[in-house]
């Protein structure tokens, strides 16, 4: 149940003074339906309005003067226009259409204070459209400085800043959920206060990120949403699930391979080994650059549960991926003799009925599938491990379908997508981390090329030498096909123009292919029937052919520099050196040319990412909302990293001592929780 305190904070917005029938859906469907909604919304903007007289006036500033309106000049044709004055100077108020009653209530010879931006136009100063005119009596009623808020075509900045004050009006001071110690050291105000303080900003920097007042509100969201995650975590711990210590047949199997795990492996391995063992459910996460070998520990723990005599599944989002997994683990498990099978989409009639049949019966030890493997009338006879690779292509409802397959199923995801850490506290705080930050030996080195795509014929020309050797190659380009709104390249025309200017047969590949026809090519470019796939990022992940040797990147500078360095990824899997060529246009920005020097210069994906964060600010962070990153309303990931991991701590310390703490606290920890009543579940991506 929701605190009865909380109760203002969730009525309706319909409710409050001057929202109608007509304000009412325009402004819900803006900002959302509740007062909560609407006061969490941040301002954007801080307008300042300093007090001056018109000869002290800036042109170009908004500035607020006392004047006397002197008069209305006649003028049957263009603006309207009136003039008033002050002691020091004549200003030209400009209408460009004529308001009614303006004259009445604001007759010639009253003094009224005016708000505006400033112009000289003609030698004359005037201010068009002033945002105040008002008594002198009510001057108070001009804010020195102004919260600006977005806006729509319907609603202004101004009528959704007059809906927030009515709102906050409407708020009860809240019991303190923070501790002393925190406040006096962080010199933060009561929540109230901050709330309060944000909507009117007494300087520019009052919304700034690092004002007090925002820092507040951030920790607080950030700390409600740990709480939730480690709550999260913490009931998971607390469900028992069977203990699997076997590990002989995955030791056989390492020792099998022509290669030593690398030391970042082996802890890996020893990590999901000891929560198997744990008694309780896993949820774990193998985060790793490309090639660092994730796929590989997942196997081994998908063999210490087949020893125990249980099944495993392995899930991965694209039937080239899943078949590429189950290709290269078949010759491990076929000299083991451990039974495994590959469920896809492609599976129909007497085959998938068979596939099932087999699953049901336990004779698969371990499945290798797509979205087929948590369809309806898919049963295991006795799931015990999940894996996922790229777990953020898959909905939770997705997930919860195929663990809901077997009794306290263990979880292991694996993602390549290289992170920042405070980053990996809010997509991924509810798991557990393993990190692969080496590459196993005789990984080659990637020569990377940045380059104007005004020498896109000396590109050619490399080409076309690359490929004479009897290497294979990518190029890669951002759209499927030439619209008018865009001048990104088309994989379709570069399609055609290489393979007119090569000579050679080139496969095209994209995201609106039918899936059949992208796997054939895909599968024909693995075996070296096809030299180059010109295609559109679906090869971002999951593709290895180890003969291809060089990627071409076309307008890279348009791309993210994780999705960069993912497919930069696709090359550098053999033996031979390999090249990646990032094509941009001209003229380049500093921020993009700092983002493409910097995969030049480096392959460390985890320092990739870091500085990718602080280049990008409070964009799309590593495409971190396409990966699950929560939208906050108060935190901006990058400046409020430390109060992430700040609230991670604490959370995780309020959650142990739960039992221990006062009870006003706890009674006030569980209004923070409701009061930004995260909801971790989120609706499943389109399949």
């Amino acid at each position: 149940m929701r605190p009865e305190i909380l109760f203002p904070y969730y009525t309706s917005l319909s409710a409050l003074k001057g929202v109608g029938p007509k304000i009412a859906p325009l402004l819900i469907k803006h900002v959302g339906p509740t007062v909560r909604d609407l006061v969490f919304t941040v301002p954007s903007g801080v307008i300042e309005r300093p007090v001056t007289t018109l000869a002290s006036a800036i042109s170009g500033l908004t500035q607020t003067v006392l004047v006397t309106i002197s008069a209305y000049p006649t003028n049957l044709r263009g603006p309207q226009r009136i003039v008033a004055t002050d002691a020091t100077g004549e200003l030209h108020l400009i209408f460009f259409h004529k308001i009614r009653g303006f004259e009445i209530k604001h007759p010639v010879g009253s003094q009224r204070w005016v708000s505006g931006k400033i112009e000289i136009f003609n030698g004359l100063l005037q201010m068009t459209h002033p945002d105040y005119v008002v008594a002198e009596s009510h001057g108070g009623d001009i804010p020195p400085f102004e919260a600006v808020y977005p806006a729509t075509q319907s609603l202004t900045s101004r009528t959704i800043r007059r809906f927030v004050q009515s709102g906050l009006t409407t708020l009860p001071n809240l019991p303190e959920w923070l501790g002393e110690d925190l406040l006096q050291r962080e010199g933060w105000p009561a929540f109230n206060t901050a709330l309060q303080g944000v909507h009117m900003p007494q300087g520019v920097t009052g919304i700034h990120p690092g004002h007090i007042y925002r820092r507040r509100l951030a920790y607080d969201e950030a700390l409600a949403h740990q709480l939730a995650l480690k709550s999260r975590k913490a009931n998971r711990q607390a469900s028992p699930a069977i203990k699997i210590s076997s590990n002989i047949w995955s030791d056989r199997a390492r020792d099998s391979l022509p290669f030593a795990f690398t030391g970042a492996q082996s802890r890996a391995l020893d990590d999901v080994r000891h929560d198997l063992n744990s008694g309780y459910r896993m949820n774990r996460l193998i985060q790793g650059d490309v090639g660092s070998g994730k796929t590989l520990v997942a196997l081994m723990a998908m063999l210490d549960v087949a020893e125990a005599g249980f099944q495993s599944v392995m899930m991965a989002p694209t039937e080239i991926l899943v078949r590429q997994h189950y290709e290269k683990a078949l010759p491990i498990l076929e000299s083991l003799g451990v039974n495994a099978i590959l469920m896809t989409g492609r599976d129909k009639g007497l085959v998938r009925e068979q596939k099932r049949a087999n699953v049901a019966a336990g004779l698969a030890s371990i499945i290798f599938g797509t979205h087929a493997v948590f369809q309806d009338g898919v049963e295991f006879k006795s799931l015990q491990l999940a894996v996922i690779d790229e777990q953020h292509r898959f909905g939770v409802g997705q997930r919860q379908k195929l663990f809901q397959k077997g009794d306290s199923v263990h979880y292991l995801s694996m993602s390549a997508t290289p992170i920042p850490r405070t980053l990996a506290l809010t997509v991924y705080g509810e798991a557990d981390l393993s990190i692969l930050d080496e590459k196993p030996p005789g990984r080659q080195a990637i020569h990377t090329a940045v380059i104007p795509r005004a020498r896109l014929n000396d590109v050619f020309k490399r080409l076309k030498t690359v490929l004479s050797t009897g290497a294979q190659a990518y190029w890669v380009c951002p759209l499927v096909e030439d619209t008018a709104e865009s001048d990104l390249m088309a994989v379709e025309a570069r399609y055609r123009e290489l393979s007119d200017v090569l000579g050679a047969e080139v496969g095209l590949v994209h995201g609106r292919m039918p899936p059949v026809d992208k796997d054939t090519v895909i599968s024909r470019f693995a075996r070296n029937e096809i030299k180059l796939l010109c295609a559109t990022t679906v090869v971002e992940v999951g593709i290895d052919v180890p003969n291809a040797t060089i990627i071409i990147i076309e307008q890279a500078e348009r791309f993210g520099l994780a999705q960069l360095h993912q497919l930069r990824g696709r090359v550098g899997r053999g033996t031979d050196k390999s090249a990646c060529i990032l094509l941009y246009d001209m003229p380049l920005s500093k921020n993009a040319q700092a983002r493409l020097e910097l995969l030049r210069d480096t392959e460390d994906g985890f320092l990739i990412a870091e500085t990718d964060w602080k280049l990008r600010g409070e964009g799309d962070i590593l495409g971190a909302k396409q990966s699950g990153f929560p939208e906050y309303r108060f935190v901006n990931p990058v400046s409020h990293d430390d109060l992430i991991a700040m609230a991670s701590r604490e959370a995780s310390y309020l959650i142990q001592k739960h039992h221990d703490l006062p009870r006003a606290r706890v009674h006030a920890l569980d209004i923070l929780r409701n009061l930004f009543d995260w909801r971790l579940d989120v609706p499943d991506k389109a399949d």
